[in-house]
């Protein structure tokens, strides 16, 4: 049986609710669509990269799905307006409505669910285990699904940027909906420092993460500051992880961004248990790579080299994953060359064989470094 994958990282609700993506839709549908239509998402972010039948083509069985709008302060454009925040409570209601979205998504779409609990984890790896589903025999009928005939889609809640939640004890009304993973910052929250915005905790971001710990949620310390990231680390007892980043190590340009783990915080990530997710962007795989570059210039190498660095500084294949963040800001003209939708991601393990990974070493960085990790943290 080929190998399952987890992504640990991708904003479908935040694309929803600013462009009107349907996910349930092919990729490539959707650009052909966004083309002949002038779609604003196809300027902004380029060709999409997501959908159901390319989730099913790679057999990516669960995802991270995040609630994530911006501060007002850092909007990147009109078409962002809907989707920023200007104060607590308009971040609430956002996040809210993004939350409500993958209650819809899994409500109305059988191919997607919600996974809360370790038993939902189980009841849709399960899904990948039936034969693969048969032709459709009506050949002016939709094209049959690729993978198992009742191949689900998990999703796993992530909150990217803490000011969703108005004050720490809200938190558990958070969790009872469905949130299982919390990052305290995107920029900075008044939790937190976040990119391009460093600070430390503050004292009510100290109190939100023993919050979180007491209630079990899992914390993911992508965007925070280098030392809010480490302040988090020390006092946050339970589950840990960073979704989406590269090995700072390897973007040696002195412009390249701060957000990424240096070979240190990867480390001490490690002896706590949690993985790091890689993110196949250019402009994070090669510092001084542009919009408009050429792709070639990123070969998928190099995001196999992150993700050999990530095994060299922690001692093993153990702490690394995947966290593309596709459809996040950036489409497939920035992805590395050789990754043209999500259904390409399966090329990644062939990939590390050649690099000298064993099977289970690369079973481990496509699926279960993930799936370990939440099997420790999901009620």
């Amino acid at each position: 049986m080929s190998t399952l994958i987890v992504d640990a990282h991708q904003d479908l609700a935040w694309n929803a609710a600013t462009f009107g993506r349907d996910y349930t839709q092919s990729a490539l549908v959707r650009r052909a669509n966004e083309r002949d239509s002038g779609s604003l998402a196809r300027q902004v972010l380029g060709n999409s990269m997501l959908g159901l039948p390319e989730y099913l083509q790679a057999r990516v069985a669960v995802i991270f799905g995040t609630l994530f709008a911006s501060p007002k302060r850092r909007q990147m454009g009109e078409w962002e307006a809907r989707t920023c925040y200007r104060d607590v409570q308009e971040a609430h209601r956002l996040y809210q409505q993004q939350l409500d979205y993958y209650h819809r998504l899994t409500d109305t779409c059988e191919r997607f669910r919600l996974i809360g609990s370790r038993s939902d984890l189980e009841a849709v790896l399960k899904t990948w285990e039936g034969p693969e589903a048969a032709p459709n025999p009506d050949p002016d009928g939709p094209p049959t699904l690729p993978g198992p005939a009742k191949a689900q889609v998990g999703i796993v809640p992530l909150m990217e940027g803490a000011d969703g939640i108005r004050e720490p004890r809200e938190a558990e009304a958070w969790m009872e909906r469905g949130l299982r993973i919390v990052g305290l910052a995107w920029a900075s929250t008044r939790y937190a420092g976040g990119t391009r915005e460093p600070g430390p905790l503050t004292p009510e971001g100290r109190r939100l993460v023993r919050t979180l710990m007491e209630l079990g949620l899992m914390l993911d310390l992508a965007h925070s500051s280098d030392e809010s990231w480490l302040e988090a680390l020390d006092l946050f007892e339970g589950v840990v992880m960073c979704t989406h980043a590269n090995p700072r190590a390897l973007l040696r340009n002195p412009g390249a961004p701060e957000r990424h783990p240096t070979d240190d915080m990867l480390r001490r990530l490690a002896e706590r248990g949690g993985v790091v997710g890689v993110m196949p962007y250019n402009r994070f795989l090669k510092s001084d790579w542009r919009d408009g570059d050429n792709r070639a210039d990123v070969p998928l190498t190099r995001l196999v080299d992150a993700i050999d660095h990530v095994c060299q500084v922690t001692g093993s294949a153990a702490h690394v994953g995947l966290g593309t963040d596709f459809d996040g800001g950036f489409g497939a003209e920035t992805a590395p060359e050789g990754l043209d939708t999500i259904a390409d991601l399966p090329k990644i393990g062939d990939l590390l064989h050649e690099r000298g990974l064993t099977q289970a070493e690369v079973q481990g960085v496509l699926a279960d470094n993930w799936l370990t990790v939440l099997r420790r943290g999901l009620p």
